[in-house]
């Protein structure tokens, strides 16, 4: 195991920079992951601490030591790729062993090494099959296991479940979460998926445009994001955005839709905050996780928003509902059955969860 610091890092392409300033402390055990959009820089920087792809400019630091002019197979990492790369003329036992037969290691330690991931893995009835009589879950653990003799400082995994049909996606999850909690080995893992950010990560690092926007645990990420880049990217469905401004009526603040003017939607957002205060009539957007919009019947309660459901979108566990409240449109999350084309209900917004964004900047405001 191992700390992990990434300090001041740029990577240019000639004019091209796809890595920006990049800061990021990661601690002995931690299961970091770099998460955003396709060319957002993640698998460049993955490739810098691999030593795969040397850095314009910073240092990457692995345990106190700076590693930038130390090759890849020295600094004691191990990398898990999304093609596996599994050689196909060998058996699982021989591509498990592979890298310790070129590093010299005996046949003892080779026997004990498969001995130990085969039986991590659950490996051990496919040890003398080849990488073509394997499922794609089976090649992805096999990829794995061949990682884990190593016994490296640090993991890499390179989008590692994207070639991956949905339940497989599931079970490999389960697989890597475990493998993390028994190893405790400090991981890096870039994805695109942020289901699999959410449910593996210690630690989420969001990236946009060779850029860091954020650091945090998968939670805070999810109910505090820094900016509308985060906020609409994270979560499914995503967070409803909603243009207004900010009014004061007395000791509270109000947050008034662009649609229908004085007659468009208008929410008490409770008392006055310093936050708030200095975004008074200023251009805000309004942040509502869809779980953060509950159903009531019309009337049921006071501070209600009238609203018409126009889609219903079922799915077992919740009902993914689209509605249309005072010219603006939301998505909620409901129950099972709670919902119908047409119908009329009221929405109650949990306001201590709300969140507002500087149209400007695009910056959350704090409260």
């Amino acid at each position: 195991m191992a700390s992990l610091n990434i300090r001041n890092v740029e990577k240019h392409y000639g004019d091209l920079r796809t890595l920006k300033n990049v800061n990021i402390d990661i601690e002995d055990g931690d299961f970091l992951v770099l998460l955003g959009p396709s060319g957002c820089g993640k698998s460049t920087l993955l490739s810098a601490i691999a030593g795969l792809a040397p850095v314009t400019s910073g240092e990457i630091v692995i345990d106190g030591l700076v590693v930038n002019d130390i090759e890849s197979a020295d600094r004691d990492i191990a990398m898990v790729f999304q093609s596996y790369a599994l050689y196909p003329t060998m058996t699982v036992r021989r591509n498990l062993t592979f890298g310790m037969r070129v590093r010299g290691a005996s046949r003892q330690e080779q026997d004990e090494a498969v001995k130990r991931v085969a039986a991590v893995l659950q490996l051990g009835e496919l040890l003398d099959r080849k990488p073509s009589q394997l499922s794609g879950g089976q090649r992805q653990r096999v990829a794995m296991g061949r990682a884990m003799v190593r016994q490296p400082k640090i993991f890499l995994f390179d989008e590692p479940l994207s070639n991956l049909d949905a339940k497989l996606r599931t079970d490999m999850r389960a697989e890597i979460k475990k493998l993390h909690q028994r190893e405790k080995t400090t991981t890096v893992y870039v994805t695109h998926d942020q289901i699999e950010a959410m449910t593996l990560a210690t630690k989420i690092v969001v990236m946009k445009g060779g850029e860091v926007q954020q650091i945090g645990s998968p939670q805070d990420i999810y109910e505090h994001p820094n900016n509308l880049f985060i906020a609409r990217f994270i979560g499914s469905p995503a967070m409803n955005c909603i243009a207004g401004t900010l009014e004061v009526e007395g000791p509270a603040v109000f947050f008034r839709g662009h649609s229908k003017g004085r007659d468009g939607l208008r929410i008490n957002l409770g008392p006055m905050t310093d936050g708030y205060r200095a975004f008074v009539g200023a251009a805000v957007v309004l942040g509502v996780r869809p779980e953060w919009l509950a159903y009531a019947p019309i009337g049921s309660a006071l501070d209600l928003i009238d609203a018409v459901i126009d889609v219903v979108e079922p799915t077992g566990s919740d009902n993914f509902v689209l509605l249309e409240a005072r010219g603006e449109t939301f998505m909620a999350r409901f129950a099972p059955g709670v919902g119908t084309p047409g119908q009329h209900v009221g929405l109650a917004i949990d306001i201590d969860k709300t969140l507002l964004f500087d149209a400007q900047s695009e910056q959350r405001i704090p409260r």
